[in-house]
């Protein structure tokens, strides 16, 4: 309630201690289903070949004040969850679909990195700091888009520049060795009763690279600018939290050398030293072969895992020197934290090691949240996946292997990605053997074969919610 009274005088008051957008146009845009909008861009033709390009983040520290219940709460819970029938929200949601939101048509805080950036993607000039905005237009993913494609429709031309530049950011990015992977992903449509009934691939748009890029770009220059003010102190890697990617452990690289080799492809390892090129060049070869989803998924499992930490040692699948995560504190508490930090080091106030320590902390915490959230995002997945082929008993399906063991086949469905298994005894009257260097599944007197990534038809034999596995047969 307190949120909610301070929320009209707030804004008054903080008017002339921030730097002022509203008369700037400025743009969200998110998902068709999105209730909290944590970032906005803001455009602004400098009329000499050159832009002021604003990225703005709802300020919510200014709302989760350090050291309250909120914060603590805040901290606990470490992200928001997205399952597949409901979220369950990092804040309040008086906070993070109302107060924090950059709702459109409404004055709102924000915290802001705006840069001057020509049609080249050079950036001249750069600026950090606490704002107040007005978000003049909501658009979705799929109306920004088609704004583009038709060359007309609302804010095209400043939208064209965005997604133009936002390009060029892009294929810089990928030419300093940054691994881009193109995996499908799968949108359940659900009853009002969260059945799901249908299964949707979600589709990645130019408006969803151009909203990432600018992104990325705000998180990677937060972290440059506050590494070379710690820098500046003479002090080493302290007083603020990075999101780290480290090197490729050389143990696990060696072994999915031999994987993919076994199935015809190459990964040119130096003594199990691989270079984000070498990663690259696995990903071309096998776009558009039966295997390109079980590679790269054995290659995002082989990489070490993106963490935080108050040590930079860089982002090895971005390709950047710096990173951070800055721009989704209503759903991430490092964000939050990063915040509260950028803001001190703009003031040039000291770090006590205690706070130092204390950042640590977040970090190793955050880190494990976060793995928590994605282990419930998937087996919630897997539920919805189990629960839509229940009712599909009987009916015949197209998949491809996605395991093979010695007890039998896992087979993922192509649509919907429902993995199954079909038993070695259900293979037919023969004896199977596994052949584990060829990772496949050998009949002795038929010499059927089996092999990780055929295609094949199946039929549902039976599903088990409470196991979330699913039985299937030869079709």
């Amino acid at each position: 309630d307190e949120i909610e009274e301070n929320k009209i005088t707030d804004i008054e008051a903080e008017i002339p201690k921030r730097k002022d957008f509203r008369e700037t146009l400025t743009l969200t845009i998110d998902p068709f289903d999105a209730k909290d909008f944590d970032d906005a861009i803001s455009f602004k033709d400098l009329n000499n070949g050159t832009y002021e390009i604003g990225v703005h983040i709802a300020d919510v520290s200014h709302y989760v004040k350090e050291g309250t219940s909120l914060d603590k709460e805040a901290l606990k819970r470490g992200c928001s969850i997205y399952l597949v029938d409901r979220t369950i929200p990092m804040l309040p949601e008086v906070l993070s679909n109302d107060v924090c939101s950059l709702n459109p048509n409404e004055d709102k805080l924000s915290f802001s990195a705006v840069f001057v950036i020509n049609e080249k993607g050079h950036i001249s000039d750069r600026w950090f700091g606490k704002s107040i905005i007005n978000s003049s237009h909501r658009f979705t993913y799929e109306n920004a888009q088609e704004s583009l494609d038709t060359k007309s429709g609302s804010y095209y031309q400043e939208l064209n520049i965005l997604n133009k530049i936002a390009k060029i950011l892009q294929k810089d990015k990928f030419s300093k060795g940054a691994i881009e992977f193109e995996q499908d992903e799968i949108k359940f449509k659900l009853d009002e009763n969260g059945k799901p009934i249908g299964v949707y691939k979600k589709e990645r748009l130019d408006t969803h690279k151009l909203v990432e890029e600018y992104m990325l770009l705000a998180n990677r220059e937060v972290a440059k600018f506050i590494y070379d003010s710690i820098q500046k102190k003479g002090k080493k890697d302290t007083g603020s939290i990075y999101r780290i990617h480290d090197l490729p452990d050389k143990e696990r690289m060696s072994d999915l050398s031999t994987f993919v080799k076994a199935l015809g492809y190459s990964l040119k390892t130096k003594e199990g030293t691989v270079t984000a090129h070498e990663i690259k060049s696995l990903l071309r070869q096998i776009e558009g072969t039966p295997h390109e989803t079980l590679i790269s998924t054995a290659v995002i499992r082989s990489m070490q895992k993106a963490v935080y930490s108050t040590k930079n040692v860089g982002h090895f699948g971005l390709a950047f020197d710096y990173y951070t995560h800055f721009t989704s504190p209503i759903r991430r508490y490092p964000d939050l934290l990063v915040q509260r930090i950028l803001q001190r080091h703009l003031h040039h106030e000291p770090f006590r090691d205690t706070e130092i320590n204390q950042f640590q902390k977040v970090a190793e915490q955050s880190t494990a949240r976060e793995i928590d959230a994605a282990g419930a995002e998937r087996e919630s997945k897997k539920l919805k996946q189990v629960e839509y082929m229940s009712d599909k008993v009987g009916q015949i399906f197209e998949g491809s292997i996605s395991g093979v063991t010695e007890w039998g086949l896992y087979v993922e469905e192509k649509e919907t990605r429902s993995e199954g298994m079909i038993k070695i005894r259900d293979l037919g009257n023969d004896f199977y053997e596994f052949n584990k260097k060829t990772y496949s599944i050998i009949g002795q007197k038929t010499k059927q074969k089996f092999t990780l990534g055929d295609s094949i038809k199946f039929k549902v034999v039976g599903a088990d919610l409470d196991r979330k596995t699913l039985d299937y047969s030869l079709a």
